[in-house]
């Protein structure tokens, strides 16, 4: 039984290698499940391209990296007033850089003898961490006696991100500050550009995941292996929850459940009365097994006869198509960021004999 990734190895390291061109600062970020890769080979073609720095979401993320990945590794997660004294220099001398995003977490740090190398977030229209412009004035102050790599700006994916980290450097330069880098957060290679030429001499350092790793979906192929199939008659009960199938046709059980993030939702963007109607009839119709799956045979999306399972799922074929062998695999619409895959398979292309890189 396997939920597989396959990828096409020369597709996606062309697409690689173009965003490492164009983005000359690049800092590859391997966090949570490495989008869907796993952090190891991620930090493999890291060192691939040459970054001599990548980022991670939290500190236990570290070691994974590390084994791939000899140079710097940031951790984006700040740190709270309750770790700072724990953050000592041998984090410092293992080329860790932690995250700073408290005024009073900044000065724990300046007291320590040897203090961790440190990047200080600043807040953004994200509002998800930092230090806001009204204290810039004290953060130039307590930053006068604490050696730093730079500012973080974490900027949201839409709206105006580059009049934002204009307007961030401007108030530093008001604060009198000029730190050595900017690290930045979604932006795209035009607007990298605009902001590199203003920032002089800051450099612009760009922290990339979701552009890099998922740029080019197309080199990606998620697949299900069909296990097992029956012959169903409607309203005939299946599944744990013995929902009754409403039509007949094969009943098909594919590995990929919810150990793998198949049929695991996300929360919706639209928060109007229209769209909670449609979560409701969603839910509605995803605990009662009548939702379509992420799952396709022969171009049709297939729904589920039951609820996902933990490693398989139970899909029902209707009877007007001829089911798939045993053995067979089936292509999976996943979201990378919530997937775990038993297996990561390296192609000359799709069509190819790929190479297995992990096996879970």
């Amino acid at each position: 039984m396997s939920f597989r990734l396959t990828v096409d190895a020369e597709r996606w390291r062309a697409h690689l290698d173009a965003v490492r061109a164009e983005v000359p600062e690049l800092v590859p970020v391997v966090k949570g499940n490495g989008y869907g890769f796993g952090p190891e080979l991620l930090a493999r073609e890291a060192r691939r391209l040459g970054a001599g720095t990548v980022a991670v979401g939290v500190r236990s993320e570290v070691p994974a990296v590390r084994a791939s990945h000899a140079g710097d590794i940031l951790v984006m997660e700040p740190l709270r007033p309750d770790e700072a004294v724990a953050a000592t220099a041998r984090e410092a001398d293992a080329g860790v850089i932690r995250t700073v995003a408290r005024l009073d977490v900044l000065r724990q740090v300046a007291a320590l003898g040897r203090p961790p190398r440190i990047v200080v977030e600043l807040d953004s229209p994200v509002h998800r961490h930092g230090i806001g412009p009204d204290q810039f004035e004290a953060l130039s102050r307590a930053l006068a006696v604490v050696p730093y790599e730079g500012v973080a700006l974490h900027l949201p994916l839409r709206g105006p991100r580059l009049a934002a980290a204009r307007e961030t450097l401007d108030r530093l330069r008001t604060a009198g500050l000029r730190p050595p880098a900017l690290w930045v957060s979604h932006l795209d290679g035009a607007e990298l550009r605009t902001l590199a030429a203003e920032a002089g001499p800051v450099r612009v350092r760009p922290r990339v995941g979701t552009g890099l790793w998922l740029g080019d979906r197309g080199a990606l192929r998620a697949t299900g292996t069909v296990l097992d199939a029956h012959p169903v008659w409607r309203r005939d009960a299946v599944g744990y929850r013995q929902r009754r199938a409403g039509t007949s046709g094969t009943l098909l059980v594919v590995s990929g459940g919810t150990s793998h993030g198949v049929g695991l939702r996300s929360p919706a963007s639209g928060r109007g009365l229209a769209a909670r109607s449609r979560d409701l009839l969603g839910g509605l119709a995803h605990g009662s097994g009548a939702t379509p799956s992420p799952f396709r045979w022969q171009g049709r999306r297939l729904r589920f006869a039951d609820v996902p399972h933990m490693q398989a799922s139970m899909l029902l074929l209707p009877r007007d198509v001829e089911p798939p062998a045993i053995g067979t695999t089936l292509e999976c619409d996943v979201r990378m960021t919530v997937t775990a895959f038993d297996e990561v398979l390296l192609s000359a292309g799709l069509g190819a004999r790929a190479q297995p890189v992990t096996a879970g």
